[in-house]
């Protein structure tokens, strides 16, 4: 499966994509502001624009696997989905980066939330498009098929 993200918009705050699986258009996404880090840069560059909390992940490949995490272990609604939440593997720079739901900035630290981009600086209907994302997930790895998630700038 291959997971596609385009980012579409940003600002000093937060980065609006569209996020496509097999280039099927799916739902937006909201991330912290995108401050043009890549996967191709070394750490030391990485770590000079990063601002730890409020920044994207570098645009590149990654690998995903389903994996429980100690933040979310205990919500009702991530447990009621099987409690497997999408984790970005080999991130430059980052560790523990998901996909999860949420509505706003403030619920990513650098993390890519999922929903519909109906207001400004927003993402709604997380928890639908999470649940839906993430039984397709789910189908893939009983299956032994990778998942493999694109981010890249379209702006």
């Amino acid at each position: 499966m291959k997971i596609k993200i385009e980012r579409i918009f940003t600002n000093d705050v937060y980065c609006i994509g569209k996020l496509y699986i097999d280039d099927t258009y799916v739902c937006d996404t909201l991330e912290d502001s995108d401050r043009v880090l890549d996967q191709k840069m070394s750490i030391e560059e990485i770590n000079s624009k990063k601002i730890k909390h409020l920044t994207a992940i570098p645009t590149g490949t990654y690998t995903v696997v389903l994996g429980y995490s100690p933040r979310f272990s205990n919500n009702k609604f991530y447990k009621s989905l099987g409690g497997k939440l999408p984790r970005i593997q080999n991130v430059p720079g980052f560790e523990g980066v998901l996909i999860h739901a949420g509505n706003t900035h403030n619920d990513t630290s650098g993390c890519i939330l999922v929903g519909d981009n109906s207001i400004k600086g927003k993402v709604l209907n997380s928890r639908y498009w999470y649940s839906r994302i993430i039984e397709k997930l789910k189908l893939t790895e009983i299956n032994k098929s990778p998942i493999i998630l694109e981010i890249i700038r379209k702006y």
